[in-house]
């Protein structure tokens, strides 16, 4: 089991944001038991990047509008920048680390890298989490079924075609030929 404990960074001039409050809290996070104690304000995705070392995960906009904190909280696509660490109690976690298995990328990472299904990487790790949701609550889903179920991940380099082409590409059981 991995235990972690909160690190202060607040300052201690502005007594407003110095908290002494921990909470000790459980989850599974990609199949390890972790126990953490946080601050009650400490939001899902500082768990995984700050004390977890999972950095995968991206901030981008602390508003959960672009999508790229996205995980997978037991078996559904969250928005980690939204929630609070407490409100995992006792949940499975897995973000983009722990898609993998046995060395293996999961079938929608491979189909993003066949597919060039990205640029800068920023918003992939959100853009992966979401995709996989999106198969496994509509599999046969439409270009059109795929672009609207990716709305909530934004993405400023690719303009969404080859993110589409990849999740086409995943969907239709093709294995990847790019090495």
């Amino acid at each position: 089991m991995l235990a972690v404990a909160a690190r202060t960074t607040r300052t201690a001039q502005n007594p407003l944001e110095e908290s002494n409050v921990s909470i000790s809290i459980s989850l599974t996070v990609n199949g390890r038991a972790v126990q953490a104690s946080v601050d009650p304000r400490t939001l899902l995705v500082q768990l995984i990047r700050e004390q977890l070392q999972l950095t995968g995960t991206h901030v981008g906009c602390d508003t959960a509008q672009c999508g790229a904190c996205t995980v997978h909280m037991n078996g559904r696509a969250v928005k980690a920048c939204s929630m609070l660490a407490l409100q995992a109690q006792g949940a499975t976690i897995t973000t983009i680390e722990g898609l993998a298995t046995g060395g293996e990328m999961h079938p929608m990472q491979a189909a993003f890298r066949e597919c060039h299904g990205l640029q800068c990487g920023f918003c992939t790790p959100g853009m992966v989490m979401s995709a996989v949701q999106l198969l496994a609550d509509n599999p046969k889903a439409s270009e059109a079924e795929i672009r609207e179920g990716l709305e909530g991940n934004i993405c400023r380099c690719t303009g969404y075609h080859n993110i589409v082409k990849a999740v086409q590409f995943c969907q239709s059981g093709k294995q990847p030929t790019a090495a």
